[in-house]
């Protein structure tokens, strides 16, 4: 499979105050194709800035972000937005649909955004979306969708434009259990349809068990690297047992 995303030496500072703070200490990671990273780690180990970092959303202090053999280190910020728009798919945390526009017009609103609405494009949201089950819910706004259905509306929307690459920033945070799990196999299964590259960031190691490899961050650094599928299922038992340990509590 080919690198579809790749960081080499990534480091993010920030100044507060006389302190120095490295968010992102020299990272360096790969996303091939058809592949599915989980990225873990505790609260300020890094992850989410590293997110950003990959997403052009932020930019490095050095290092390099490479995505579908393009540069994003030297783009301007108008630069970084075109490839953001045409290369990258993005589910938030929260699904941040826009509250006015119906399941089918959320997802074509990044074909309208990269000037590609058409007929057949348009069919294409539609079977997207049947893919994820909301065959019956194109015309619902997202005030009448459940969490669940909400992020499955959002994962449409990362797919539809055919992004090299999909990152995704807690997109469980706020769905139960059963509904997490559902929508994590969901993307993940479009992931490897598809052959995208996808990173997700998560607290949640039960969700590791979707995973082709988990990539594990602490103080900035990228600490270790899980590719044996037996190593990721026993990383993501592990959050079983927490989970189970966090409800008797």
């Amino acid at each position: 499979m080919a690198v579809a995303l790749e960081t080499e030496s990534v480091t993010k500072i920030y100044e507060s105050g006389n302190v120095t703070i490295k968010a992102v200490d020299e990272a360096s990671l790969r996303v091939e194709q058809g592949e599915f990273v989980g990225l873990v780690g505790p609260s300020g180990s890094g992850k989410t800035t590293m997110l950003a970092l990959m997403a052009g959303l932020l930019g490095s202090d050095s290092g390099r972000v490479t995505i579908a053999g393009q540069e994003l280190t030297n783009m301007s910020d108008g630069q970084r937005t075109r490839f953001r728009r045409q290369h990258i798919g993005f589910v938030f945390q929260a699904s941040n649909l826009i509250r006015f526009l119906n399941c089918q017009e959320n997802v074509e609103l990044m074909l309208k955004l990269n000037g590609n609405l058409s007929r057949e494009t348009r069919q294409e949201a539609v079977r997207l979306l049947d893919r994820l089950g909301l065959a019956d819910r194109l015309r619902s706004l997202p005030s009448q969708l459940s969490g669940g259905q909400q992020q499955r509306v959002a994962i449409a929307r990362a797919l539809i434009h055919k992004p090299a690459v999909v990152l995704a920033d807690e997109p469980t945070a706020s769905l139960d259990s059963k509904r997490a799990h559902q929508v994590v196999q969901t993307f993940a299964d479009l992931i490897h349809e598809q052959k995208r590259a996808g990173v997700m960031v998560t607290h949640d190691l039960r969700m590791c068990r979707y995973v082709d490899k988990v990539i594990q961050m602490m103080d900035g650094r990228v600490t270790r690297v899980i590719t044996e599928k037996e190593d990721i299922i026993a990383l993501a038992d592990l959050g079983e047992q927490g989970a189970e340990s966090d409800g008797e509590s």
